[in-house]
């Protein structure tokens, strides 16, 4: 695999950083574009997953306010669209036809955006359990558990937020009333400070928190384009939110989710240390499968 060039896109609001491995020139008529995205997650989340597929070109990047892409409209919250609208000017610049998109957790959300929007642009979506809360049963529950995190990072910083973020993401089964009244987890449990640095910047707690788990997608406009979406959830994952998200959406879809190997992060190597690494190798495996069906 060619190391990745790094480039920069200015978009409204922001300036955007991707990179690409592999050459650009003639992928129109061999194989097209790899294009891995998350959210918050940026490119350092895919290295592992991108050594995979030598044989494509395989573009990464950081989503706007994070890592190493700035935003210059003064910051606050963003939305599934405006990731979209981002992801939309990338393509367009690559200039190298409609791409292939794999696409995980906050990613994935944005990538049914961005399939609503411009169809046109893309040959098959890949949408790793897209954590769309205000589509599962349990919504007004599990809503207002996303906006209780919210509102504890805004009132006291980031290790209690962050806390309570963790215990939502790995909670298996329904919400409910008592799950909102459920003492908070400590965030010492999971190596978080418990005092408060005074920034209200996070790209997860800060920017894309509400944004994310609130967004409706456009069912009808996705119907559309059932061809070129496929959703994916992880064998391990259970009855987690990320994973009920994207059973949510397939079932309004008339799709069948694909079962892919490990868990929310089955991706991922060493990126972020053994103790979150996955399953990369055969998770890679089903992802060519799939863009290859």
């Amino acid at each position: 695999m060619p190391d990745p060039v790094s480039h920069t896109l200015d978009v409204p609001g922001a300036v955007l950083t991707y990179d690409v491995r592999g050459d650009l020139a003639g992928t129109e008529r061999a194989r097209p574009v790899l294009l891995l995205i998350g959210s918050p997650m940026g490119a350092s989340g895919f290295p592992t997953l991108a050594s995979y597929f030598e044989d494509r070109t395989v573009v990464t990047y950081d989503p706007r306010g994070v890592e190493r892409s700035t935003r210059t409209d003064g910051g606050g919250e963003l939305s599934a669209d405006d990731h979209a609208g981002d992801l939309v000017a990338l393509i367009e610049t690559l200039d190298a036809g409609p791409v292939d998109v794999f696409a995980s957790s906050g990613g994935a959300v944005n990538a049914l955006a961005l399939v609503a929007r411009r169809p046109d642009l893309v040959r098959r979506v890949v949408a790793h359990e897209p954590p769309l809360a205000g589509l599962i049963a349990d919504s007004e529950y599990a809503l207002a558990a996303t906006e209780d995190i919210y509102r504890t990072y805004q009132r006291e910083g980031m290790g209690k937020a962050m806390a309570k973020f963790i215990a939502i993401t790995s909670f298996e089964g329904e919400f409910t009333e008592e799950y909102l009244r459920q003492p908070a987890p400590d965030p010492a449990m999971f190596g978080l400070p418990s005092e408060d640095d005074g920034n209200r910047d996070d790209s997860l707690l800060g920017q894309n928190l509400r944004g994310c788990t609130s967004y409706q997608p456009d069912v009808d406009a996705l119907g559309k384009a059932t061809d070129q979406l496929v959703i994916a959830v992880g064998e391990e994952s259970g009855t987690q939110l990320a994973r009920r998200g994207g059973e949510a959406i397939a079932g309004k879809l008339g799709l069948t989710p694909v079962v892919f190997p490990s868990n929310h992060g089955g991706f991922l190597g060493d990126e972020y240390g053994g103790g979150m690494a996955g399953q990369p190798e055969a998770f890679a495996g089903t992802l060519r499968e799939v863009l290859d069906a």
